[in-house]
């Protein structure tokens, strides 16, 4: 966290919240659904566009502060299978911010160590998004540092239904036990711990077909703020937060003790009949 502490100054509010995080108990993979972008652009009379726009500075801010953190994955939701109902205009536009931002982002990456991967079915994609996709991957392959997952073109029943595909070939004319690793080991995050942070922004309550199966017990932040307000104290409340939960993994955690006095102020206050 040394790295995080050099861009913030005593008495920012970026500053106190990262003091108050605890190194030893980092999130080893956080997973973002980036929502609000249009609702954004909506509450201020612009196109939604605008609002693709101006998401861009809150990916970078994520990015450099999961980075100078120490987290090891960073998965972030950019593009869904069903988003291919959206206007055309809008989906092209999409993919002209992408290659904006990979290209723009590319030193940073490298200067930072970060490992840029893609998951999805990147074949569908136009040529030139997955050249791009493939170039940053190819120059940042060799980094050591935080791996950042960008899910385009992405569906969690999807890549369950690949992996079984696979699992299915690799299985004819031999024996293939079938269990989680198994499955998991098909996964297009194959390699990768499971996320233990899934943040959502914009107030929806849903995790839309996202790594349906690797956030079995991860644990979840739910935020009203849209995407392209979600800033780096946002982030840091949110690592505060998963510090507070106790994961039991379907087992049984400490018993928290209950001191005397509210014991005994629980006891008289249980209505007699």
């Amino acid at each position: 966290m040394k790295a995080l502490f050099e861009v913030l100054a005593p008495g920012e509010q970026d500053y106190e919240l990262a003091q108050a995080i605890d190194p030893e108990r980092l999130p080893a993979h956080i997973a973002i659904i980036m929502d609000g972008n249009g609702r954004w652009a909506k509450l201020r009379n612009l196109p939604r566009v605008a609002g693709h726009r101006a998401g861009i500075q809150p990916v970078r801010a994520t990015v450099e502060t999961c980075a100078r953190l120490g987290v090891r994955a960073l998965t972030l939701y950019a593009f869904s299978i069903e988003n291919w109902k959206r206007p055309r205009a809008e989906v092209e536009t999409l993919w002209r911010l992408l290659r904006l931002y990979l290209r723009s982002e590319l030193p940073e990456m490298i200067r930072h160590g970060i490992r840029f991967t893609a998951i999805g079915r990147l074949d569908a994609l136009p040529d030139f998004v997955r050249a791009e996709l493939h170039a940053d991957m190819h120059k940042t392959a060799p980094n050591r540092g935080l791996n950042v997952n960008l899910a385009i073109n992405y569906g969690g029943r999807a890549e369950l239904l690949d992996a079984v595909k696979l699992l299915v070939e690799g299985a004819r004319g031999r024996d293939v036990e079938i269990d989680e690793a198994a499955i998991a080991a098909r996964l297009y995050t194959a390699g990768m711990p499971d996320p233990d942070l899934l943040i959502r922004t914009s107030g929806e309550m849903r995790v839309s077909n996202f790594l349906l199966w690797q956030i079995a017990y991860a644990e979840l932040y739910l935020t009203e703020t849209l995407w392209p307000d979600f800033s780096r104290a946002e982030l840091l409340r949110a690592i505060l937060d998963y510090q507070k939960r106790d994961r039991r993994y379907g087992g049984l955690g400490k018993p928290t003790p209950v001191p005397v006095r509210d014991a005994l102020i629980e006891a008289v206050s249980v209505p007699t009949r």
